[in-house]
């Protein structure tokens, strides 16, 4: 494990943006954090979590996907995929880091879908371990230890430094490039923070949400529960959930005349909206109650059935906190969990 200084961080940025495009999550005015491209003098934002997650960078919320040009009775379609640029994002929190690997399972499986792939191949994820966890986070009740983040670099913050530890190949080679920057680090300063946010987590609100009530096994019981109505009563079907949300993969695919040929875009789509999954039929789910429970139980039920227990959540807190008639995941938990 190797450390640098906190007054030399930003000279890392710079080593860092001279080889590869880097993002960095900053203060906006509002003081809420979002991930810029890094330019020199940049500060690193102090926020727990950035407003929307680091899903972006792998599934973005507008991409172009074909080009179509039309000559009489001829379609000429043009493929517009290209080999994307290296980048590291840094200070991606073990919540959203945990994300990735919920988007890889739907997005890595066959088909491959190769936009996704060529992002996920270029891109470096160093991670930042938790050391002020906010009542709003949960993503231990799914198993995340953000003193321990993952990605392929870890970092570590401890007051006055940064201590770093290489977890995956791509993230070895990352650090090779930094290496005569860095010096050895303290372990035991780092086992110290590392307990404090340990005890902070016990003395979360949220501390003690377990998910044994939910998984596969539980599709009927949830699906024909009489608490849905109740639930669902209030939602206004505004989507904020889904679009904060760093595990949400729904998306919709539509062509864009531009007077001189077509564009195929896709853009994200949400399952709380009236003509998600709208069909020349009609829409399968018509009622707000229906979009809101195909939500949740997705999250809960149907994700964990499909992929090996692993739920369609990570425990971010971004849906608590930016759900405009507070309603959330742990309210409906709450709800449903066995008595």
């Amino acid at each position: 494990m190797f450390r640098i200084s906190a007054e030399k961080l930003n000279d890392l940025f710079d080593r860092i943006a001279s080889k590869q495009t880097l993002y960095i999550p900053v203060d906006r005015e509002d003081k809420a954090a979002e991930y810029k491209k890094y330019e020199s003098g940049m500060t690193l934002s102090s926020a727990l979590n950035t407003v929307r997650s680091a899903k972006d960078f792998f599934f973005p919320q507008t991409e172009n996907l074909a080009e179509f040009r039309l000559s009489g009775k001829t379609i000429e379609v043009k493929d517009i995929r290209s080999e994307h640029e290296d980048f590291v994002i840094f200070g991606v929190r073990a919540c959203d880091a945990r994300s990735f690997g919920i988007l890889d399972s739907v997005f890595l499986s066959e088909p491959v879908d190769t936009f996704y792939k060529n992002r996920r191949d270029h891109g470096t994820i160093v991670t930042m371990a938790c050391t002020r966890p906010e009542e709003t986070c949960f993503c231990t009740t799914f198993g995340i230890n953000p003193t321990m983040p993952g990605g392929d670099v870890s970092v570590f913050p401890d007051g006055t430094g940064y201590s770093f530890l290489a977890n995956t190949e791509k993230g070895k080679e990352f650090m090779a490039e930094i290496s005569d920057m860095l010096e050895e680090g303290n372990p035991a300063q780092l086992a110290k923070v590392q307990e404090n946010t340990r005890n902070i987590l016990k003395r979360l609100p949220l501390a003690n949400l377990k998910t044994d009530s939910f998984g596969g096994e539980r599709l009927m019981k949830h699906f024909s529960s009489e608490k849905w109505a109740e639930l669902s009563e209030s939602c206004i079907g505004c989507g904020t959930c889904t679009f904060v949300c760093p595990t949400c993969q729904c998306y919709d695919i539509r062509d864009f005349d531009t007077g001189n040929g077509i564009k195929r875009f896709r853009c994200w789509d949400s399952c709380m909206y009236s003509d998600f999954t709208k069909m020349a039929h009609g829409n399968s789910r018509n009622s707000q109650l229906e979009r809101f429970r195909q939500r949740f139980m997705h999250k809960l039920v149907y994700h964990p059935s499909n992929h090996e227990g692993e739920f369609g959540c990570v425990g971010c807190g971004r849906c608590l906190s930016k759900c405009p008639i507070s309603m959330n995941i742990v309210k409906v938990m709450k709800a449903l969990e066995d008595k």
